[in-house]
């Protein structure tokens, strides 16, 4: 069981007072990230057709939930793990136009999660994806959307501050970026998320770029699918990679912690060099890379924002368990609740 418990830990809200925070974090953030980037909130699905290249398979091991529906001939459905291709397509049949995007409330199933802190069965977050220039697929453009998306989450600390004063606010006034291939210069002796923690301490918030190329090690910094970020393009800095994180410290579990994945999607070149890379050449007859192969998928820009991950961290929660209902082993649940962390 991997569990941090913090010395002398004590909830600032009670379970009233942080249900309460939660909807009102929920519901600031999300109207102003909608404001900020121009997106139009649509309906999700829950679960998608297997065998259609729809549902995001994360690093290609996690198993999805699935199931057969009876009144569609036994055709198998799959809880999605995320939205991330989902969202593509719909921005084609939407017709949204230039420059604006989508998002929408995910709620996803990753019953191969291993379970701590940080991590859940239960996945929720704001899915979001916005339309491009091909002029605008650059290292520039995306580092232009992690900031305004930064600026929404200063916004909620402050909103959170004003409505509870003992939480006071923490995250420095500008969010640092930093590449994967620099940090593995820094930090050759460590492993990537040791690498975090160094740098997440040391700027408060940073967006670490490049995840999913191979490093000089001959690793990736950490895993991501061929076909939905580009994190295999030679950019203007010489690096590879148009996608990133956005991780900020911890100071109640005094590590680095992740509140956001996104970058520029592939395009069709970069979907097919990436296929190659990782050996996946056979996805094309998929539904949805036929599509994007057509031409028929608009550039665009997106990413996934934790909806449990910001209130954690915002109410300076120690569990993820205090901010959803999940599921959690008996012997999590038993000590946390003697080092006073109720999950719900």
């Amino acid at each position: 069981m991997q569990l941090i418990i913090p010395t002398n830990y004590k909830s600032h809200l009670s379970l009233k007072e942080t249900e309460r925070a939660i909807k009102m974090i929920k519901d600031f953030f999300e109207s102003n990230l909608a404001a900020e980037l121009k997106l139009r909130r649509v309906t999700a699905p829950l679960f998608v057709q297997k065998g259609t290249g729809i549902n995001d398979d994360l690093n290609g091991v996690e198993r999805p939930v699935s199931f057969p529906v009876k009144d569609m001939d036994g055709i198998t459905a799959e809880i999605v793990h995320s939205l991330a291709k989902w969202k593509r397509m719909m921005l084609a049949d939407y017709e949204i136009s230039n420059g604006y995007g989508l998002y929408t409330d995910m709620n996803a199933l990753r019953p191969d999660e291993e379970l701590d802190n940080l991590h859940s069965i239960y996945v929720d977050q704001w899915d979001w994806e916005k339309i491009v220039s091909a002029e605008q697929r650059n290292l520039d453009y995306l580092k232009d959307i992690v900031r305004r998306i930064y600026s929404v989450m200063k916004r909620t600390e402050f909103v959170v501050y004003e409505n509870h004063p003992e939480i006071v606010p923490e995250l420095p006034e500008e969010i640092a970026f930093i590449h994967t291939e620099e940090l593995e210069r820094l930090y050759p002796a460590l492993t990537p998320k040791e690498r975090e923690d160094k740098v997440a301490q040391q700027y408060g918030a940073v967006f670490i770029i490049g995840i999913g190329s191979n490093l000089a090690s001959g690793k990736p910094h950490d895993g991501r699918a061929p076909d939905y970020d580009d994190w295999s393009t030679d950019t203007v800095s010489g690096y590879k990679g148009l996608n990133g994180d956005i991780i900020v410290w911890n100071d109640v579990l005094d590590r680095a912690f992740e509140l956001s994945s996104m970058g520029v999607r592939v395009d069709r070149e970069a979907m097919l060099r990436q296929l190659k890379i990782q050996d996946k050449e056979d996805r094309k007859t998929l539904l949805f890379h036929k599509r994007l192969l057509a031409g028929e998928f608009p550039e665009s820009i997106g990413g996934g924002i934790g909806q449990s991950r910001l209130c954690m961290y915002f109410l300076r929660k120690a569990h993820i368990g205090e901010v959803q209902a999940s599921l959690w082993p008996g012997q999590m649940v038993d000590h946390c609740r003697k080092s006073g962390i109720i999950l719900m």
